[in-house]
């Protein structure tokens, strides 16, 4: 993460050496594999370059480059698919000359398609040429490769005074194998496969004479798969690609089936629903507890606690599944023991979990670990929005205990001087300085720039706190335990009185960011403050207030809310967290306030967001931009090493459109719920189809008619009902 002046450790540090907006990126993903290419297909890894095929926090291809007669083809277009299945990129010749000057082959004549996918920890490859000319053509199609198998965080920018070895390679007619075993005694390995005849196969390139006809099209297939630990599989052909590629759509379609679809003539709005919806099954991973969203790529492509609960949060109306998966897997991964080194205590929800060769060596702390303080109340707040949402009182009952384990955690580690609010501290200095959402090292601070020392009561994490009493009292009821769930209760409003008399500041007309380790309090106007809206700890009489500030010029900066106010001692608004604007930030923002009635307001936050989307390719909003005003005809300032597609990123239109909806769920009476529903100014109708309850589900339109909205039933599947107050 992005630190103050000092240049903080790697391992917390993402340096901004080039910025990936610049760069175009084209994403893949499944399962513990990723890649980033560049439009043309090609992987060029250098100083600030993500780009290469990963596998498990491991760069397992970092060069990865086609000519054509040793020349760079030209690009046409590429994209990926609407369902992140498949890349597509056209490329043509350039102009092609003879040694002595002769040009043998003008422009345009040959063209190049690309067709890559990832499945099983392989990514395949189709390269097919076709040729347009009118005269047969010998052609030399090449590829040059190599694999640093180079650690994430090394790619990241952390230096490392040791490495472990690279292999001997082995190439044989037909694959090549690249191998490293690192200092953990772990062999990686890179096995390239070809399905045609190869002229030349060396440990980094391949080179294919191609006789071409006038009209013939040629086809290659090739594979690069990734092992660590495992013994690469025998054969050397090449897994058939259409056959691959179908099951790997299959896979994608049954997952994406579970979903709600929205539909509006606002056509753009219908393309970045679809995007959205389909990136976020990409950074789904099936484990074994169930469907679990990574958090985002390249940084982050793995098991973060703090950011799966807010997805889940997020697409809980939406698909339900990703809830049960993200409560399951965090349970079996909480922590029962005290870790100084990987801020572990008893009932703690995971931070952050990584499987590459710094991390098992304990470079980085991160082979498992526990410093976010606000994970554990997450988590308990997600299992009763689960149970609210489903029914689902058997996977409650499993979790009881994990729930019951994080509660005492919130009540002894997480509030080590009794004082009825949960603070951070990290326990070694290799751990996190900062431990909420702002983990930066400068983003928790005084009114005067001073920055804050521990231990620190961050607002979020006490109505985080908040909401997880009362869900813990909810679930309580269900599970037939009354004095239990009465406990829990006036534990919660025990916490809504003592938080509004001491975080609510009303000279600022918010709530402060912070109490330091002094309780001295952190006199900060900044986005944190909305999620106390959004979980309810806030009393009614301070909603306005809040709404009010948070609305303003200040911060609001046309396209969302800004994480910091302007005028604050360290706004700046191209930093990671004082003064930037983040998408999930915001969603959670407009959750507020509409909690508290002020939808409108939640469809301005909506509207913003949405009209930076139409800016960005594919419209997919990143993990946060820049924080400058909006101007006329101008789009919004990309931050340069913003992750995208990033999970809590791509769930927020998913967010705001039940924000301003007010869509929920009455399982009781097996009614879906529209609470003084209204649209956002950019949409004048929508049509959700499948929204599901139970085994049930219905179609809803919604359409603006003058100051009206007009909703309509349009098909019902099973007993459900739809409820409009």
């Amino acid at each position: 993460m992005r630190g103050g002046q000092d240049l903080p450790a790697a391992e917390f540090f993402i340096p901004a050496a080039a910025s990936l907006a610049e760069r175009r990126p084209r994403t893949l993903k499944h399962a513990d594999s990723f890649g980033i290419f560049n439009p043309s297909g090609d992987a060029i890894a250098g100083p600030g370059s993500p780009e290469g095929l990963f596998y498990r926090d491991t760069r397992h291809l970092s060069h990865f480059l086609l000519t054509l007669n040793e020349q760079l083809p030209i690009l046409l277009s590429s994209t990926v698919r609407d369902d992140n299945a498949l890349l597509t990129c056209d490329l043509t010749n350039p102009d092609l000359y003879a040694p002595d000057g002769r040009l043998l082959l003008e422009h345009d004549v040959i063209h190049l398609h690309r067709l890559r996918f990832l499945w099983n920890s392989t990514c395949h490859e189709r390269l097919a040429l076709r040729h347009f000319g009118t005269t047969a053509q010998n052609l030399r199609l090449g590829l040059s490769f190599a694999a640093d198998f180079a650690d994430l965080f090394e790619v990241r920018g952390t230096r490392r005074e040791r490495r472990g070895k690279h292999d001997s390679s082995f190439v044989d007619r037909h694959a090549v194998e690249l191998g490293y075993t690192g200092l953990d005694g772990q062999r990686r390995r890179s096995v390239l496969r070809f399905g045609a005849p190869v002229q030349s196969l060396t440990a980094n390139s391949a080179m294919f004479h191609l006789a071409l006809l006038p009209g013939e099209t040629r086809v290659i297939d090739l594979t690069v798969e990734c092992t660590t630990g495992e013994h690469p599989r025998s054969q050397v052909q090449v897994d058939a690609f259409l056959p691959a590629l179908r099951r790997a759509r299959r896979a994608m379609r049954l997952s994406a089936s579970r979903t709600p679809v929205a539909v509006s003539t606002n056509t753009t709005f219908t393309e970045a629903w679809r995007r959205a919806v389909s990136d976020l099954y990409m950074l789904v991973t099936e484990t074994e507890d169930g469907p679990f969203p990574y958090a985002g790529i390249p940084w982050f492509s793995t098991v973060f606690g703090r950011d799966s609960l807010i997805t889940a949060l997020q697409t809980l109306w939406l698909d339900p599944a990703i809830a049960r998966g993200v409560l399951r897997h965090l349970a079996r991964h909480q922590a029962t023991d005290f870790d100084a080194p990987s801020d572990a205590e008893p009932g703690k929800i995971l931070h952050e979990t990584r499987s590459g060769e710094m991390a098992l060596l304990g470079e980085v702390p991160f082979r498992r670990y526990y410093g976010s303080v606000d994970s554990t109340p997450l988590f308990v707040m997600l299992a009763g929005a689960y149970l609210e949402r489903t029914a689902d009182v058997d996977t409650l009952r499993a979790l009881w205990p994990n729930i019951i384990a994080a509660l005492r955690w919130m009540d002894e580690s997480g509030d080590r001087d009794r004082d009825g609010f949960i603070e951070y501290h990290r326990q070694s200095d290799t751990g996190l300085v900062n431990q909420g959402w702002k983990d930066s090292k400068d983003s928790i601070f005084h009114a005067d720039g001073r920055l804050a020392e521990g231990p620190v009561a961050l607002v979020e994490v006490q109505a985080y706190a908040f909401g997880a009493w009362r869900a813990a009292a909810a679930i309580a009821r269900r599970l037939g335990d009354d004095d239990a769930a009465t406990k829990h209760a006036e534990r919660a409003e025990r916490l809504r009185r003592q938080f509004d008399a001491v975080f609510f500041d009303e000279a600022m007309g918010s709530y402060v960011l912070a109490l330091d380790g002094g309780k001295k309090p952190c006199r900060v106007r900044a986005s944190n403050a909305g999620h106390a809206l959004f979980t309810g700890i806030a009393l009614p009489e301070r909603a306005e207030q809040v709404v009010k500030c948070l609305s303003g010029p200040s911060f609001f900066s046309g396209w969302g809310v800004r994480t910091l106010a302007t005028g604050e001692p360290r706004y700046n608004p191209m930093s990671y967290h004082n003064g930037s604007v983040w998408p999930h930030d915001n969603a959670l923002i407009a959750a507020g306030f509409a909690r508290y009635g002020f939808r409108h307001s939640a469809a301005r936050i909506f509207a913003g967001l949405f009209a930076a989307s139409r800016y960005i390719e594919l419209h997919r909003l990143p993990e946060l931009f820049c924080g400058f005003p909006r101007r006329r005809s101008h789009g919004p300032t990309f931050y340069p090493v913003a992750c995208a597609p990033q999970a809590w990123a791509t769930a927020t239109p998913v967010s705001l459109l039940q924000s301003c909806l007010g869509l929920g769920f009455d399982t009781s009476r097996g009614s879906v719920i529209l609470d003084a529903p209204l649209l956002p100014d950019f949409l004048d109708d929508v049509s959700l189809r499948r929204i599901s309850l139970g085994d049930s589900s219905v179609d809803i339109a919604l359409r603006r008619s003058n100051s009206e909205l007009a909703v309509e039933v349009t098909e019902r599947r099973g007993n459900i009902r739809v409820d409009l107050s």
